[in-house]
């Protein structure tokens, strides 16, 4: 047999990542929840207002070539079959690391560097999560590396990246 034929009887080892149920689903939400209209299609601002709420600060450019390559009738809008396409590709391509990043400065509202007790304090209010300061605090001591009673975006990325669950 020839090496220039893949075996077809050899399964690939690495298929392309899929989206969870959970991932699917929320772009379908957000289809229908910026579908104002209810016409089964975004318009350029719904289009703009549903990328963001999946997590996609995109430019006013980057959302008329979408709608420019993906409509098919010349209305200037994009159907749910298209724009799940989009957002699953850019979900995919998604880098890890820098969304884990995005966060760590989600909890950093002040700019320091580090999580300390009134950031985990504020985030806790914000998601309306009753936790007293001695939970909070046991929590960032647990995960406290270098003991200095704070988080370090390094510190973050461990407890983020921690497969051990």
């Amino acid at each position: 047999m020839s090496l220039l034929y893949a075996n077809p009887k050899v399964k690939r080892r690495h298929a392309r990542p899929e989206l969870t149920e959970e991932q699917k689903k929320e772009i379908k939400e957000a289809f229908e929840l910026f579908d104002s209209d209810k016409d089964n299609a975004l318009d350029y601002h719904e289009l703009k207002v549903a990328m963001r709420a999946l997590g996609f600060e995109v430019k006013k450019a980057e959302v008329l070539k979408i709608l420019r390559e993906y409509d098919k009738d010349g209305q200037g809008v994009i159907e749910f079959e298209d724009f799940q396409k989009v957002m699953t590709e850019r979900i995919l391509d998604r880098d890890p690391l820098e969304e884990i990043r995005k966060a760590f400065k989600l909890f950093d509202d002040d700019g320091t560097g580090k999580i300390s007790l009134r950031n985990m304090r504020r985030v806790a209010k914000e998601i309306g999560e009753n936790l007293d300061d001695e939970e909070l605090q046991a929590m960032i001591d647990e995960f406290d590396l270098d003991q200095d009673g704070e988080i370090n975006e390094q510190e973050f990325i461990s407890i983020m990246t921690d497969t051990n669950e």
